[in-house]
């Protein structure tokens, strides 16, 4: 079946920094809010450019493309642009762009970004893929800078990886991907990258060690759970992130309504930015101790589905009494929760999930949502994703709705009435003991219809970014 679909990783635009242009090749100039022509300028007719973020127009000798006031989201946009519009029959195999001197390194990561995330495509065809500029050579006229340029670029195109990596994940349809898949497609992948190890555990070991919550969501599909385990480092800070894997999604017995549910495939977005989050780390050589945790099942609706009224009995011996079993991501991130704080002892961790579409409503479709019980990591998750073109919104943990998450026949609710994004994050909390813990919740901006930005129609990776940068911020 995997012959079915694209090959993953996704192949992305290469780049390369140096300080000489070649010959015979496509010059790209850079045009600034004005117009302002940079470099290699001489000559172009400014009266139809305005330097907007992303404008790009074709040249009889070269290209021009705006990029704005010169913010970061406007680089992002710029080098989007840029590879979207040397695409097509007559697309070059490479081009040349021309630096300004005021492209510092924070802007060469955004443009670099933008333009190896800008390209994805993931669409199950037989036809042959539509051509592409294969490459870019960023040139720039500071031959000190360069070292500075080159390290931006390198940093930039790992996270386009990852991101990219979470985006094949999370588009893969779920004919092809199920937890098995998922599971030992992670586990192949960790396999090819240094000091990165994987191991994933069938539904033997999770009914043999009490994964209550995973089965009781797997048990519905033929196709049974996994939990994949993916450990990078010895030393330094041990960061746990726990990714949400349930491959699709049909709200169990509790059904989900038919429209929208072809897009329950990327239910498993949080697990795939955990998965590709834990890959960048690893090829980045990051000094500090990595787990990442995703359990994987398939929400189905069959005779061994669990149901509303069910008393479910969590990892550790904690019970829920099940209400909805559409709310079945909790579920299995509260076996992997107090799996995390009982047997890895982590200094701090951290869960993903498309969890709750009340945070679409908060929040909107581009901004993920960060519940913490430290003031200070929560703050870091921000500061994280901001560095990386990626927007957190902190939410509240409320005292108030704090006795709701109790049941009168078993230790929680599994969905306490009350606002439901925080409700869901008050009852995660329940399995994280003491540990410094934040709660992202993507629901929101885990998936697009629309192309903006570097972020294309389909998954969009959102979070692999956040999780890296959290890493490298605890790795210094």
């Amino acid at each position: 079946m995997a012959s079915t679909v694209p090959a993953v990783p996704t192949k992305l635009v290469d780049v390369e920094v140096a300080t000489t242009s070649r010959r015979t090749v496509p010059v790209v100039v850079l045009v600034a809010t004005g117009p302002e022509l940079g470099p290699g300028g001489d000559g172009i007719d400014v009266s139809d450019l305005t330097g907007k973020a992303g404008e790009t127009v074709r040249h009889d000798e070269a290209w021009t493309l705006g990029v704005g006031t010169g913010t970061l989201a406007d680089y992002r946009t710029a080098g989007a642009s840029l590879v979207r519009a040397l695409s097509g029959e007559d697309a070059p195999r490479t081009a040349d762009v021309l630096l300004t001197p005021d492209l510092d390194a924070a802007r060469m990561r955004a443009f670099v970004l933008g333009a190896a995330l800008g390209g994805y495509r993931f669409k199950v065809t037989g036809e042959d893929a539509p051509k592409r500029v294969g490459s870019l050579r960023l040139v720039t006229g500071d031959t000190g800078f360069e070292e500075v340029l080159t390290s931006a670029a390198l940093k930039a195109h790992a996270l386009a990886t990852a991101t990219s990596l979470a985006r094949d994940l999370a588009n893969t349809p779920s004919n092809v991907k199920d937890p098995r898949w998922l599971s030992t497609t992670a586990a192949r992948l960790a396999d090819k990258v240094d000091g990165l190890s994987a191991t994933v555990r069938d539904e033997k070991w999770l009914a043999q060690q009490g994964f209550g919550g995973v089965l009781a969501v797997g048990g519905g599909s033929a196709r049974p759970p996994r939990l994949l385990e993916l450990t990078y480092g010895t030393t330094g800070p041990h960061l746990v992130f726990v990714g949400k894997g349930i491959t699709f999604d049909t709200g169990g017995i509790s059904v989900k309504p038919a429209d929208g549910m072809h897009l329950m495939r990327t239910d498993m977005a949080g697990g795939g930015a955990v998965i590709a989050a834990l890959l960048a780390v690893a090829r980045r050589q990051l000094p500090v101790r990595v787990t990442g945790l995703v359990p994987c099942a398939e929400n189905h609706v069959g005779g061994a589905a669990y149901r509303p009224g069910d008393v479910v009995r969590h990892y550790g011996g904690a019970t829920t009494e099940v209400q909805n079993t559409d709310a079945e991501g909790r579920m299995v991130l509260a076996d992997a929760l107090a799996y995390a704080v009982k047997n890895l002892k982590p200094d701090l961790l951290v869960d993903v999930a498309t969890l709750t579409g009340a945070m679409k409503i908060s929040l909107g479709l581009r901004t993920g949502g960060v519940f913490s019980s430290s003031d200070e990591l929560a703050a870091e998750v921000v500061e994280a994703g901001a560095g990386v073109g990626e927007k957190w919104w902190r939410m509240p943990l409320l005292e108030e709705h704090v006795s709701a998450v109790a049941s009168e026949i078993a230790d929680y609710k599994q969905c306490p009435p009350g606002p439901g994004g925080i409700t869901a994050a008050l009852f995660l909390q329940k399995f994280t003991g003491d540990v410094p813990w934040a709660h992202l919740d993507i629901a929101g901006p885990a998936r697009s219809e629309k192309v903006y930005d570097e972020v294309v129609a389909g998954a969009t990776g959102f979070g692999a970014r956040t999780l890296v940068e959290l890493a490298e911020k605890y790795s210094r």
